[in-house]
């Protein structure tokens, strides 16, 4: 019962992961360039979903990633698993740097520019680290579900003394 508990929990968690990167993605490809007050509202938008669904369900997927490779014997020495482990952590520390504190950078860089102040290159720089981590975020998380799904054998290399 534990397992399959933990399978659908980090099952919904992955769901919400994908779910809101693509929402944020769709968002800002079809957001107005102008003005920059409309700017700053997407990207308002933006860091309001990956603070209040993407983080919390990136969370879920780790912590019941880890769990369920701590409650499945045959998880424990699956290279698989620990690579889509490596992969989620790396995920969380890099969405933390990149994509959700980028998106409050970018609502306040706009909202400066709207005001009149701000600089122009220093929001479109970061415009453009926002577009790319939330692709690379979303083909992140395409390469643990394939993970998840094929379970490829890989296998550990053993050393030889």
């Amino acid at each position: 019962m534990l397992k399959k508990a933990l399978k659908l929990m980090h099952e919904f968690g992955a769901a919400g992961v994908m779910g809101s990167l693509g929402t944020c993605i769709v968002i800002a490809a079809t957001a107005p360039r102008q003005p920059l007050a409309a700017v700053a509202a997407t990207w308002q938008t933006v860091a309001a979903i990956t603070r209040y669904l993407f983080l919390p369900s990136l969370a879920l997927v780790l912590i019941t990633g880890l769990l369920a490779i701590a409650a499945n014997e045959p998880y424990k020495n699956a290279a698989w698993a620990w690579l889509k482990a490596l992969l989620g952590i790396s995920m969380f520390e890099g969405s933390l740097l990149t994509v959700v504190a980028g998106a409050r950078r970018a609502s306040a860089l706009a909202t400066l520019a709207a005001s009149g102040g701000g600089e122009p290159e220093r929001l479109a720089a970061v415009l453009r680290m926002q577009w790319g981590g939330l692709w690379l975020l979303l083909a992140l998380s395409a390469v643990n579900v394939v993970l998840a799904v094929w379970r490829p054998r890989l296998t550990w290399r053993k050393s030889r003394h």
